[in-house]
């Protein structure tokens, strides 16, 4: 196993993803979406362009890659554990209540952290870790292809009448609307930890990513368990059959979203093209992401270079995720700068990128001084915490890599 290259690698990922969530954050302006009527129009023109091209790249996809890349951290710790005779689930358990902590944070600021979700069906990580191969494989297909809402569509095919209950989380971020255009900090964020949290983690569960991230999970197990960030001629190969498939799964949903109709097939439609549809084909165009930047990494060139110069940006992904809602709040909130009234997706677009440049430059500070971001040393310090002897209140805490 080669270590170095494989942590290269996945952080470099990992940062491209988390360029595409703050690119997607901004243009949303951090879920305050708002459109500007002052724009000229020729700005409003380029506006729906920027937002249709970043959207098409990244929405529903840079998350997913993100998802992917946290079962691929399991594994490197489980596996790291295991060599050393330890076994690593008990303490994931708690870092996983740890990251739930991390979430609280996250959601004083914006509206629509993931982490919580993360803390959640992280347990589904430690249920999986002895399964085979082929078990994990097949149980990851099942549920990227949403078997719930499948079930509502053979129900809906049956009972012609049937249309599922309309979905309930937009309710809640109505409730904190007018505290995210005008209310103080101390209202933002109250207004956040409480109905934005609802509104949060209802839509997650409303639009499918409960299973979808369970997949993903799995799968990022499995990029860890077959080894396929090293660079082999199979692992080559592997990548090629990934990217065809990526887009052999895409196109066609692509087209078919396009020109089918509700005619086609009455109310199930508007189940498929709720969840399932949009679900398996950024699923797809995911794997055709991953799969184009694992090939490009492994060729000299400019995207190399780009890689490669965004490592440290993905090595304090948990700092850089949770600060760009801190960023992102204070630039478009009623009580910061209120960006939120006057910038379209453009200039928002040119937000997110700064947010992502400040981020990277000082992620790069950061680790030229220290071996990990703050909130990751926290992260890993408080995950191997340990009560001595005494048990009440002195705290050690035990060297694990």
């Amino acid at each position: 196993m080669s270590k170095t290259k494989r942590v290269e690698v996945i952080d470099a990922l990992r940062a491209f993803s988390l360029l595409g969530i703050v690119l997607i954050h901004s243009i949303e302006h951090f879920n305050l979406y708002f459109l500007p009527e002052s724009l000229p129009p020729f700005l409003k023109t380029v506006d729906r362009g920027v937002e249709k091209v970043v959207f098409f790249l990244f929405a529903g996809k840079a998350y997913a890659i993100f998802s992917l890349l946290f079962g691929f951290s399991f594994f490197v710790q489980y596996c790291n554990q295991r060599q050393r005779g330890y076994d690593f689930r008990p303490r994931f358990a708690w870092r996983m209540v740890l990251l739930l902590l991390f979430a609280q944070l996250d959601s004083l600021f914006y509206p629509g952290d993931i982490l919580g979700l993360y803390a959640i069906v992280g347990f589904v990580l430690i249920m999986v870790s002895k399964w085979s191969d082929k078990a994990v494989f097949i149980t990851a297909i099942v549920l990227i292809l949403q078997p719930l809402e499948w079930a509502k569509v053979f129900y809906a095919l049956v009972q012609s009448d049937y249309l599922p209950p309309a979905q309930t989380s937009y309710q809640y971020f109505g409730k904190i609307y007018a505290t995210l255009t005008n209310g103080s900090f101390t209202e933002t964020l109250i207004a956040n930890i409480g109905n934005g949290q609802f509104f949060s983690n209802l839509w997650q569960v409303e639009n499918g990513r409960l299973f979808q991230t369970s997949a993903l999970f799995m799968f990022g197990l499995l990029l860890g368990r077959r080894e396929l960030y090293l660079h082999s001629a199979a692992n080559n190969l592997f990548w090629k059959k990934v990217l065809f498939t990526g887009m052999g799964v895409f196109l066609p949903l692509f087209f078919l979203n396009t020109y089918w109709s509700e005619s086609f097939v009455g109310n199930a439609y508007k189940i498929l093209n709720t969840i399932i549809v949009p679900s398996i084909r950024n699923f797809g165009f995911t794997l055709f992401l991953v799969a184009s930047f694992i090939l490009l990494w492994h060729r000299k060139g400019m995207f190399n270079k780009f890689h490669r110069f965004i490592i440290p940006y993905g090595r304090m992904s948990l700092t850089n995720y949770i600060t760009m809602g801190m960023f992102g709040s204070f630039l478009f909130y009623g009580y910061g700068l209120s960006w939120y009234k006057y910038l379209g997706a453009t200039q928002s677009m040119f937000v997110g990128i700064g947010i992502f440049i400040v981020q990277l430059y000082f992620s790069k500070w950061w680790l030229k001084r220290y071996s990990q971001g703050p909130l990751e040393y926290l992260w890993k310090r408080l995950t191997w915490m340990s009560f001595t002897q005494s048990g009440i209140l002195k705290v050690v805490f035990l060297k694990r890599s």
